[in-house]
């Protein structure tokens, strides 16, 4: 589990990027390694991409493949802030040598030992030229036709927590980030595989979020600069309900909640239409609420929770889907 804490200023300061090039060649070699993990099988045509990559992953990644776990962080040298592959490229090939030793001493001692690693942990010319040839090559052969896909589902996303934003603030797009994380002001709860608990403070600096399509969440903190937070983008789907189309976005509960409130109802009466206790259809209506996706309308001691323009018109793209 992360723990991102914020402060009243990093609230004031979070930036949205485009994606990375070289954040999905490191996220998508890490598939080709491990396989579509729980959700990601059900993003458009993935599958298809793993199965047509999977058996020449090894030839195609290189020293890529060494330099990515099954689990836990990249090297931070892998992450370079630019969506333009040749710039981030010529960055990590770059990197001071005692960074580039820092980043390989963290992966497993069995990979951390091989000669090549060694050699670039070392900064030799060669094994730096290496690491970019290998990183442009899987590009070519394994992400180049599929890029603009990625732009494109990366550009609905961005729309997506713009409008967010605009509607439910900063607590509405920290709450609908993903659908197993938990933002509970002032703390942004991440579950990580492979990562034991760390607290990380925001110190100020703000957040940088980079949309993937193939990784996330991943995170990359840097001591004079804004901590840079790496998530899953929301990709559309066909689905036979709100709930199955909402559910990468919000939960699975929450989509419910979400669809139960088509028709304006009470707290009580959603509970009954979901099916889930009232305690925990308050909780989901609060998010909501907070998100901007419904609102609550107080008249005495009753409540009408109604949808907003952002909720009906997350409901209305599941309905013209289906």
């Amino acid at each position: 589990m992360m723990r991102l804490q914020f402060t009243a200023a990093d609230l004031r300061n979070i930036t949205l990027m485009t994606p990375i090039a070289l954040e999905e060649v490191t996220s998508s070699a890490r598939l080709l390694r491990t396989g579509p993990v729980r959700g990601q099988g059900k993003r458009p045509g993935l599958v298809q991409w793993y199965r047509e990559h999977r058996a020449k992953a090894a030839v195609r990644a290189g020293i890529l493949r060494d330099l990515v776990p099954p689990q836990g962080n990249f090297p931070d040298f892998l992450l370079q802030l630019s969506d333009d592959l040749g710039s981030s490229v010529a960055l990590a090939a770059q990197t001071p040598s005692n960074q580039l030793a820092a980043g390989i001493e963290q992966l497993p001692a069995s990979v951390g030992t091989q000669r090549r690693l060694r050699a670039l942990a070392d900064g030799a010319p060669d094994a730096r030229q290496d690491l970019a040839k290998d990183l442009h090559s899987y590009f070519d052969t394994c992400l180049s036709e599929w890029w603009p896909k990625i732009q494109a589902q990366a550009a609905a996303d961005r729309a997506l927590r713009a409008e967010t934003l605009l509607r439910g603030g900063t607590d509405g797009l920290l709450a609908t980030l993903g659908s197993r994380w938990r933002w509970e002001a002032p703390t942004l709860h991440i579950p990580c595989a492979g990562t034991s608990d760390i607290e990380v403070p925001l110190c100020g600096r703000g957040l940088v979020l980079v949309p993937s399509y193939f990784g996330g969440p991943a995170l990359m903190y840097r001591p004079e600069a804004s901590t840079v937070l790496v998530y899953p983008m929301h990709v559309g789907e066909p689905a036979i309900g709100s709930a199955d189309a909402l559910g990468p976005l919000l939960g699975r509960t929450r989509a419910a909640v979400l669809a139960a409130t088509r028709h304006p109802a009470n707290t009580t009466t959603i509970a009954e239409r979901v099916g889930v206790s009232l305690p925990s259809a308050s909780q989901h209506t609060t998010v909501l609420r907070n998100a901007g996706l419904i609102t609550t309308t107080r008249t005495g001691g009753a409540v009408l929770h109604t949808l907003s323009p952002l909720g009906q018109a997350l409901l209305h793209g599941d309905s013209t889907r289906r």
